[in-house]
């Protein structure tokens, strides 16, 4: 016997926003990436706002760099932000069971991408920059295709200060994206 699920309904109101700025919709969307497939928009809107709610603070969403991104809104304004975001596509509505929750459109992954990936590159270049490969490990728990632009970028870059760094990430990542460290320190060799 199957046992029909009552949704949340959902319903946007966009109120009177007609377009967002492109860093508005990136912090956004890097506000989301904390909360695809496990929290709403209103969850969204608490980490845009920098609410201290004890959720927020026990999910540790106040570490996320979107964090407090639009303090000084109220949170309705927020979420018509929010919902504008969901009406244009860069973001969509999935449920789990009951719960409606926030996934990434393809339009909306391939913007994330891109900021986070240029997010931990910079990161990555204080690492080598300090000679201390730090990064690395946080990239164990990072989605492939962010490293794989991550090392587009470092070579598209050409900088052989690179190196040791990715010597040192080649040795605790998977074989797939060492090849793909083994190509882009062939890369360096070859501008020789």
């Amino acid at each position: 016997m199957n046992r029909r699920v009552n949704r949340i309904p959902v319903v946007l109101d966009t109120g009177n926003v007609k377009e967002l700025s492109p860093e508005d919709i990136k912090m956004i969307l890097r506000a989301a990436d904390m909360c695809i497939m496990k929290a709403g928009r209103n969850m969204l809107a608490k980490i845009l706002k920098g609410s201290k709610d004890k959720k927020v603070l026990e999910l540790k969403l106040n570490e996320c760099p979107a964090y407090g991104y639009y303090h000084d809104l109220k949170l309705a304004d927020i979420m018509h932000y929010i919902d504008w975001m969901i009406d244009e596509d860069y973001l969509r509505i999935k449920y789990d069971g009951r719960l409606p929750l926030l996934v990434f459109s393809d339009e909306g992954w391939e913007i994330e991408k891109e900021t986070y990936a240029q997010e931990l590159y910079q990161q990555f270049c204080l690492d080598v920059k300090e000679n201390n490969p730090r990064v690395i490990h946080k990239l164990i728990k990072v989605n492939r295709k962010v490293i794989l632009r991550i090392l587009d970028i470092i070579e598209e870059e050409g900088n052989k200060e690179f190196i040791p760094c990715l010597e040192a990430y080649k040795k605790i990542e998977t074989k797939r994206i060492g090849r793909r460290i083994i190509e882009v320190e062939k890369t360096f060799k070859d501008k020789v």
